[in-house]
């Protein structure tokens, strides 16, 4: 067995508290602007049936609906769904830089979804639908969580205007709900397509109209897709699958 020497060995007793005790402050600091994040979301709650539990006594990582990586503990998934929540999204939820997964289906939040959601690198599903959301959708979110974003439900609120074309950097996208809203304009076939991975399309119940593009039917990924509710005219080409 290789053996060090007495000096190494000296210098690695006295390195070892200062490297777990710089680790455990990195820690800490990194908990805490979590905490801040959550704590400002929390703010942002009108009705905060959250506020028994989301409390500075305990952990983060004990929070209702909040999950932390079991190595980093960085908070890596928030799920508050149905809990009846009413508010707004406030800019901070941005620094959560762990999380993976964010989902806040079923309440009634409304107001527009900040920019600063694009922050999330590591993001890989964003569940928005069942809320009262408005406004359009945000650009930068297509460009600034390019490498990783894979499901994005945003059904059943109240979004308008078009499909943005950055949508073309989700190039890992596979589930796409966008059903029930009042989005408008022609569908981006050309677009979408360059999405490879996707698929799930849904685009139901909006203001689209004109002809359905035949670069729906390259899609070669896509099994389900629907369309229905909408102004839509013409034919569907070569997408056995469709409804």
């Amino acid at each position: 067995m290789e053996r060090y020497s007495p000096v190494l060995q000296l210098i690695a007793l006295f390195l070892l508290p200062y490297l777990l005790s710089h680790n455990l402050a990195n820690t800490t600091i990194d908990l805490k602007t979590d905490e801040s994040s959550l704590l400002a979301f929390k703010s942002h709650i009108t009705n905060d049936t959250l506020r028994k539990n989301w409390t500075t006594k305990t952990s983060i990582c004990n929070w209702i609906g909040v999950t932390c990586g079991s190595r980093h503990r960085r908070v890596v998934a928030l799920n508050i769904s149905y809990m009846f929540l009413e508010g707004t999204i406030p800019p901070h939820v941005g620094n959560l830089s762990f999380l993976v997964s964010l989902n806040i289906t079923g309440n009634r939040f409304h107001g527009d979804l900040p920019e600063e959601l694009g922050h999330l690198r590591r993001v890989r599903v964003l569940d928005f639908s069942n809320n009262s959301f408005a406004g359009e959708l945000p650009r930068t979110w297509f460009v600034n969580v390019t490498d990783g974003l894979e499901e994005l439900y945003l059904s059943y609120n109240n979004f308008h205007g078009t499909i943005p074309h950055e949508i073309v950097h989700l190039s890992n996208l596979r589930v796409l709900h966008m059903s029930y809203n009042k989005l408008s304009g022609q569908i981006p076939a050309s677009t979408l397509s360059q999405c490879s991975q996707l698929q799930e399309l849904s685009l139901s119940s909006n203001s689209f109209s004109g002809a359905l593009p035949r670069e729906i039917g390259n899609m070669t990924q896509l099994q389900e897709f629907y369309v229905y509710n909408n102004s839509i005219t013409g034919m569907i080409f070569l997408c056995v699958s469709c409804i």
